[in-house]
């Protein structure tokens, strides 16, 4: 290919400040060859990993049944259908890990909240009720740490709906990569995984196309759970979840769009306390 002269070069590098544009334009020397420019974010690399558009099973199109378009009628019947199962709300869900709680408890009934715990619970409660968001739900795990932290939280934002759920128990999801320091044998996560991975189905995905307006949930469970939602919501390998700490009664605050991606918008935040407050164990 002929080079490109210095007044197609400038042209194209004015074009470049276009922002999402994939530019074409013709060979200097009109021979219909075309040169695809690309801007700054998007480049010719391929990506290790690719985004599975489908991942929480209801992008549109494999809601539909499949059909093969002979016109134009057909095409819009197709279409007409596709509309109906798209979603049009995003979905927040926030992640609130359960205070401090005392861990030389032998049984969860034991295993009450601290005082700093408390303290903890009360503070994102307050900075949820800052937040001010028209909060749809608040789903708690049954295990008695978590239900403290909840009943604290919800005497703060007061008329919500309130709902348990078991499935959201602590527990072991995955093998851990790299290993963890103490060994675990393999029935905790053989039982714990398909759990906690049914819990992530259940609350993980793009709203129902009967939503008109955004949902703001509210999860109060545990640093495991959380830890595993927010790889596998980002499809990152869900066995780094050890990689990743968390602090008593954080908030981290994932959001769903109508397009199946994900935004991870907070994670383990804590900048509502006061520095003594802070702890994660």
């Amino acid at each position: 290919m002929m080079p490109i002269s210095s007044s197609v070069k400038k042209w194209v590098t004015g074009l470049g400040a276009l922002s999402g544009a994939t530019i074409f334009y013709w060979h200097v020397y009109g021979d219909k060859e075309f040169l695809k420019v690309h801007n700054s974010w998007t480049t010719n690399v391929t990506p290790s990993v690719r985004w599975d558009h489908n991942w929480d099973r209801r992008d549109p199109k494999s809601l539909v049944k499949p059909m093969k378009i002979k016109n134009e009628s057909n095409e819009n019947i197709y279409n007409t259908e596709l509309s109906t199962t798209k979603a049009k709300a995003v979905r927040h869900i926030l992640l609130i890990r359960h205070g401090q709680y005392n861990i030389g408890g032998k049984t969860d009934s034991d295993r009450t909240l601290t005082k700093l715990g408390r303290q903890q619970a009360e503070a994102t409660g307050r900075r949820l009720q800052e937040l001010g968001f028209p909060y749809t739900e608040i789903i708690r795990s049954t295990m008695t740490r978590a239900q403290e932290t909840a009943k604290i939280i919800e005497a703060i934002i007061k008329n919500v709906a309130v709902n348990n759920d078991s499935i959201l128990i602590e527990g072991a999801p995955i093998p851990p990569e790299p290993p963890i320091g103490h060994w675990k044998s393999e029935v905790h996560f053989y039982e714990d995984g398909p759990r906690i991975e049914a819990a992530f189905r259940k609350y993980f995905h793009r709203a129902d196309p009967s939503q008109d307006k955004d949902s703001y949930t509210i999860i109060i469970c545990h640093a495991n759970i959380i830890r595993y939602f927010v790889c596998r919501a980002l499809q990152f390998p869900p066995e780094g979840w050890m990689r990743l700490a968390l602090k008593h009664a954080s908030i981290t605050w994932i959001s769903v769009y109508p397009s199946g991606r994900v935004t991870l918008l907070t994670y383990g935040d804590t900048g509502h306390m006061k520095p003594h407050l802070i702890s994660s164990t």
